[in-house]
């Protein structure tokens, strides 16, 4: 391969940082946890302490502001993309920071469900839509389409990696200083962090073709598109909603973990009060996994092909759905963290591989309105947490929410099978 300027590997960097910002939303449930009682008693009742001024919710409750955030978020990455290719990265970046944190701010400030909703749901979605529109396709421009798994898998890293520090950091600050001085405290960080990281993304220069590999490409390396497709253009073709699809089937069922990571280690622990007392382990467990699933996905992508590494990944995760109830029945904490890493590795590598294949299918010139475009997949994903959350109020367990999900993650591999790129 030859050399890639050092810009390249900044920008790259850079675009981390910010992920590791944005990336609060996959430590929601440290918060959920704590605005969740484990006594339905004190469903609507007024908190004490330093959640003085708060009330309890219920399940349902406790994921809607995750799932607004979520939705928001995935529709903002279409004007963020329109910003990003029209405008470069660097202004997209500084408002998704600045909305992110008046966001976390409001929501603190706020103490209510309709805080939340309008603070960390609306406000934070579209920080997040506009900042990680910017990052990911900042980077993928330095660089060669033999390389673009992995650059891929290291800038979304950032995002998913997000929860191994939130995960603790809000679960410290939540205990020290309630539920205002975390979500307040946080947004402080992310506005100085996400505004300075942001002014390193840029794109190359105008004329500049990424260095190609000196050696012949590996018989699955993905070939580069044949043209730039205009975001009309690629709404035209029957390959998009085939990728939206694939995002939806493969993301829910990583969302449905997140959404709930604290409350399932919860249920499995028993009587064991060092996971009771620690739940957030496996928040932090599942943004290690999540980060390196990005990474890894991308890297053997780029060898056996996107579409190869959806289906293998799918699968795994798919079964570790079914024995999802099972294993919490059990009460087995390790077997606990085992299935929900591959639940995690599967999430992770997911947005990894969708934004790959959307530059592999349309071209990278276009990148940013193109793949946020394919990303209103996410966004849809949702439903099933927050469906997940009324299935456990209703029937008090998650056991019809892991079959669904399974079931889903299942049908979306077979429609990997049959997708094929524009012709």
């Amino acid at each position: 391969m030859s050399a890639v300027p050092a810009r390249a590997w900044a920008v790259t960097a850079a675009g981390t940082a910010v992920n590791l910002c944005l990336g609060i939303l996959y430590g929601w449930s440290v918060w959920k946890a704590a605005l969740v009682p484990n006594d339905p008693a004190l469903r609507g009742q007024p908190m004490t302490g330093a959640n003085a001024g708060w009330t309890y919710l219920d399940d349902a409750q406790g994921t809607w502001a995750y799932a607004v955030c979520g939705i928001t978020f995935a529709l903002f990455m279409i004007p963020g993309g329109r910003l990003q290719d029209r405008y470069g990265a660097k202004l997209g970046a500084t408002l998704g920071g600045l909305f992110l944190a008046a966001g976390c701010v409001v929501a603190g400030l706020m103490q209510s469900f309709a805080g939340l909703i309008f603070g960390f749901g609306l406000l934070g979605g579209i920080g997040m839509g506009l900042g990680y529109a910017a990052a990911t396709p900042a980077a993928v421009k330095w660089f060669h389409s033999s390389r673009r798994g992995l650059i891929v898998g290291l800038v979304v890293a950032g995002y998913g990696a997000a929860a191994v520090y939130i995960s603790p950091l809000a679960d410290f600050l939540i205990s020290n200083y309630g539920l205002t001085g975390s979500f307040v405290g946080l947004g402080v960080l992310f506005a100085v962090v996400v505004v300075v990281a942001g002014l390193l993304l840029s794109a190359p220069p105008p004329g500049y073709v990424p260095p190609a590999p000196t050696a012949a490409p590996a018989a699955n390396a993905p070939k580069p598109a044949m043209r730039d497709f205009t975001a009309g253009e690629m709404l035209r073709t029957w390959q998009f909603v085939a990728l939206v699809l694939l995002f939806v089937g493969s993301a829910q069922s990583g969302l449905l973990v997140i959404a709930n990571a604290k409350a399932l280690l919860s249920a499995a622990a028993g009587d064991s009060t060092f996971f009771s007392a620690n739940a957030w382990l496996l928040v932090t467990f599942i943004g290690v996994v999540n980060a390196l699933g990005r990474v890894g996905t991308g890297r053997y992508s780029d060898r056996i092909g996107r579409l190869n590494a959806y289906a293998l990944n799918g699968l795994v995760s798919a079964a570790c759905l079914v024995a999802a109830p099972a294993v919490l029945a059990s009460q087995n904490v390790p077997l606990l963290f085992a299935i929900i890493g591959v639940m995690a590795w599967q999430y992770g590598g997911t947005l990894a591989l969708m934004p790959a294949l959307t530059a592999d299918y349309y071209g990278p010139k276009n990148m940013g309105l193109n793949y946020g475009l394919v990303f209103v997949g996410w966004g849809v994903a949702f439903f099933v947490p927050q469906l997940a959350g009324y299935l456990k109020v209703t029937t008090g367990r998650w056991d019809e929410a892991f079959y669904l999900s399974a079931a889903l993650l299942v049908a979306a591999v077979a429609i990997s099978r049959a997708v094929r790129k524009p012709a």
